[in-house]
């Protein structure tokens, strides 16, 4: 009995294992997509005779966005090489607990970023018009288009990260009897 739970018991962290480097690797994917296309977002119209030019840089917003993934995907690179260096000793509760608090800081920082590049992205596509503010999507398509994809590639990261905050708060409370 005591034979086939030790075989469960491994099959479980090396799935837990798998799994951890798996979304890490999304993650990294997802947050560095993100970036290159928000930094790679630009357009120049000319509306009404007057020539219109957006990137990322003009909005405070989209500068966090953008400095939120880049800096999630190169520290959750680092937390990837962590999990990488800690397989010769194995992980432990207490790696996992680093890496819960990594993940839940970093998870933390990309939502904040997407957030606040949402709310500046909703209003570019509607308006406000309590504001007096018109939509620009109407005549900046092909960029509303990229930050939008750059959007739902850091919400998908998002997503990676908090899947991984998850297994790491899970395993950091298991106890080796």
């Amino acid at each position: 009995m005591e034979h086939s739970e030790e075989i469960s018991r491994r099959k479980t962290n090396k799935l837990s294992l798998y799994a951890q480097i798996g979304l890490r690797i999304m993650a990294i994917s997802t947050a560095f997509a993100a970036t290159w296309t928000i930094v790679t977002a630009k357009q120049t119209v000319l509306v009404f005779g007057m020539q219109f030019h957006a990137q990322y840089t003009y909005s405070p917003a989209f500068k966090f966005f953008m400095f939120a993934n880049a800096f999630a995907c190169g520290f959750t690179f680092f937390s990837l090489m962590f999990v990488f260096f800690s397989l010769r000793r194995g992980l432990t509760p207490k790696s996992f607990f680093v890496l819960f608090l990594h993940d839940l800081f970093m998870m933390s920082l990309m939502l904040s970023g997407v957030a606040a590049g949402t709310a500046i992205g909703y209003v570019g596509r509607y308006g406000n018009s309590h504001s007096g503010w018109t939509e620009i999507c109407g005549y900046l398509k092909k960029y509303c288009d990229r930050v939008m994809t750059s959007m739902m590639l850091s919400y998908l990261s998002v997503v990676c990260l908090l899947v991984l905050t998850v297994i790491s708060a899970g395993k950091s409370r298991q106890i080796k009897l």
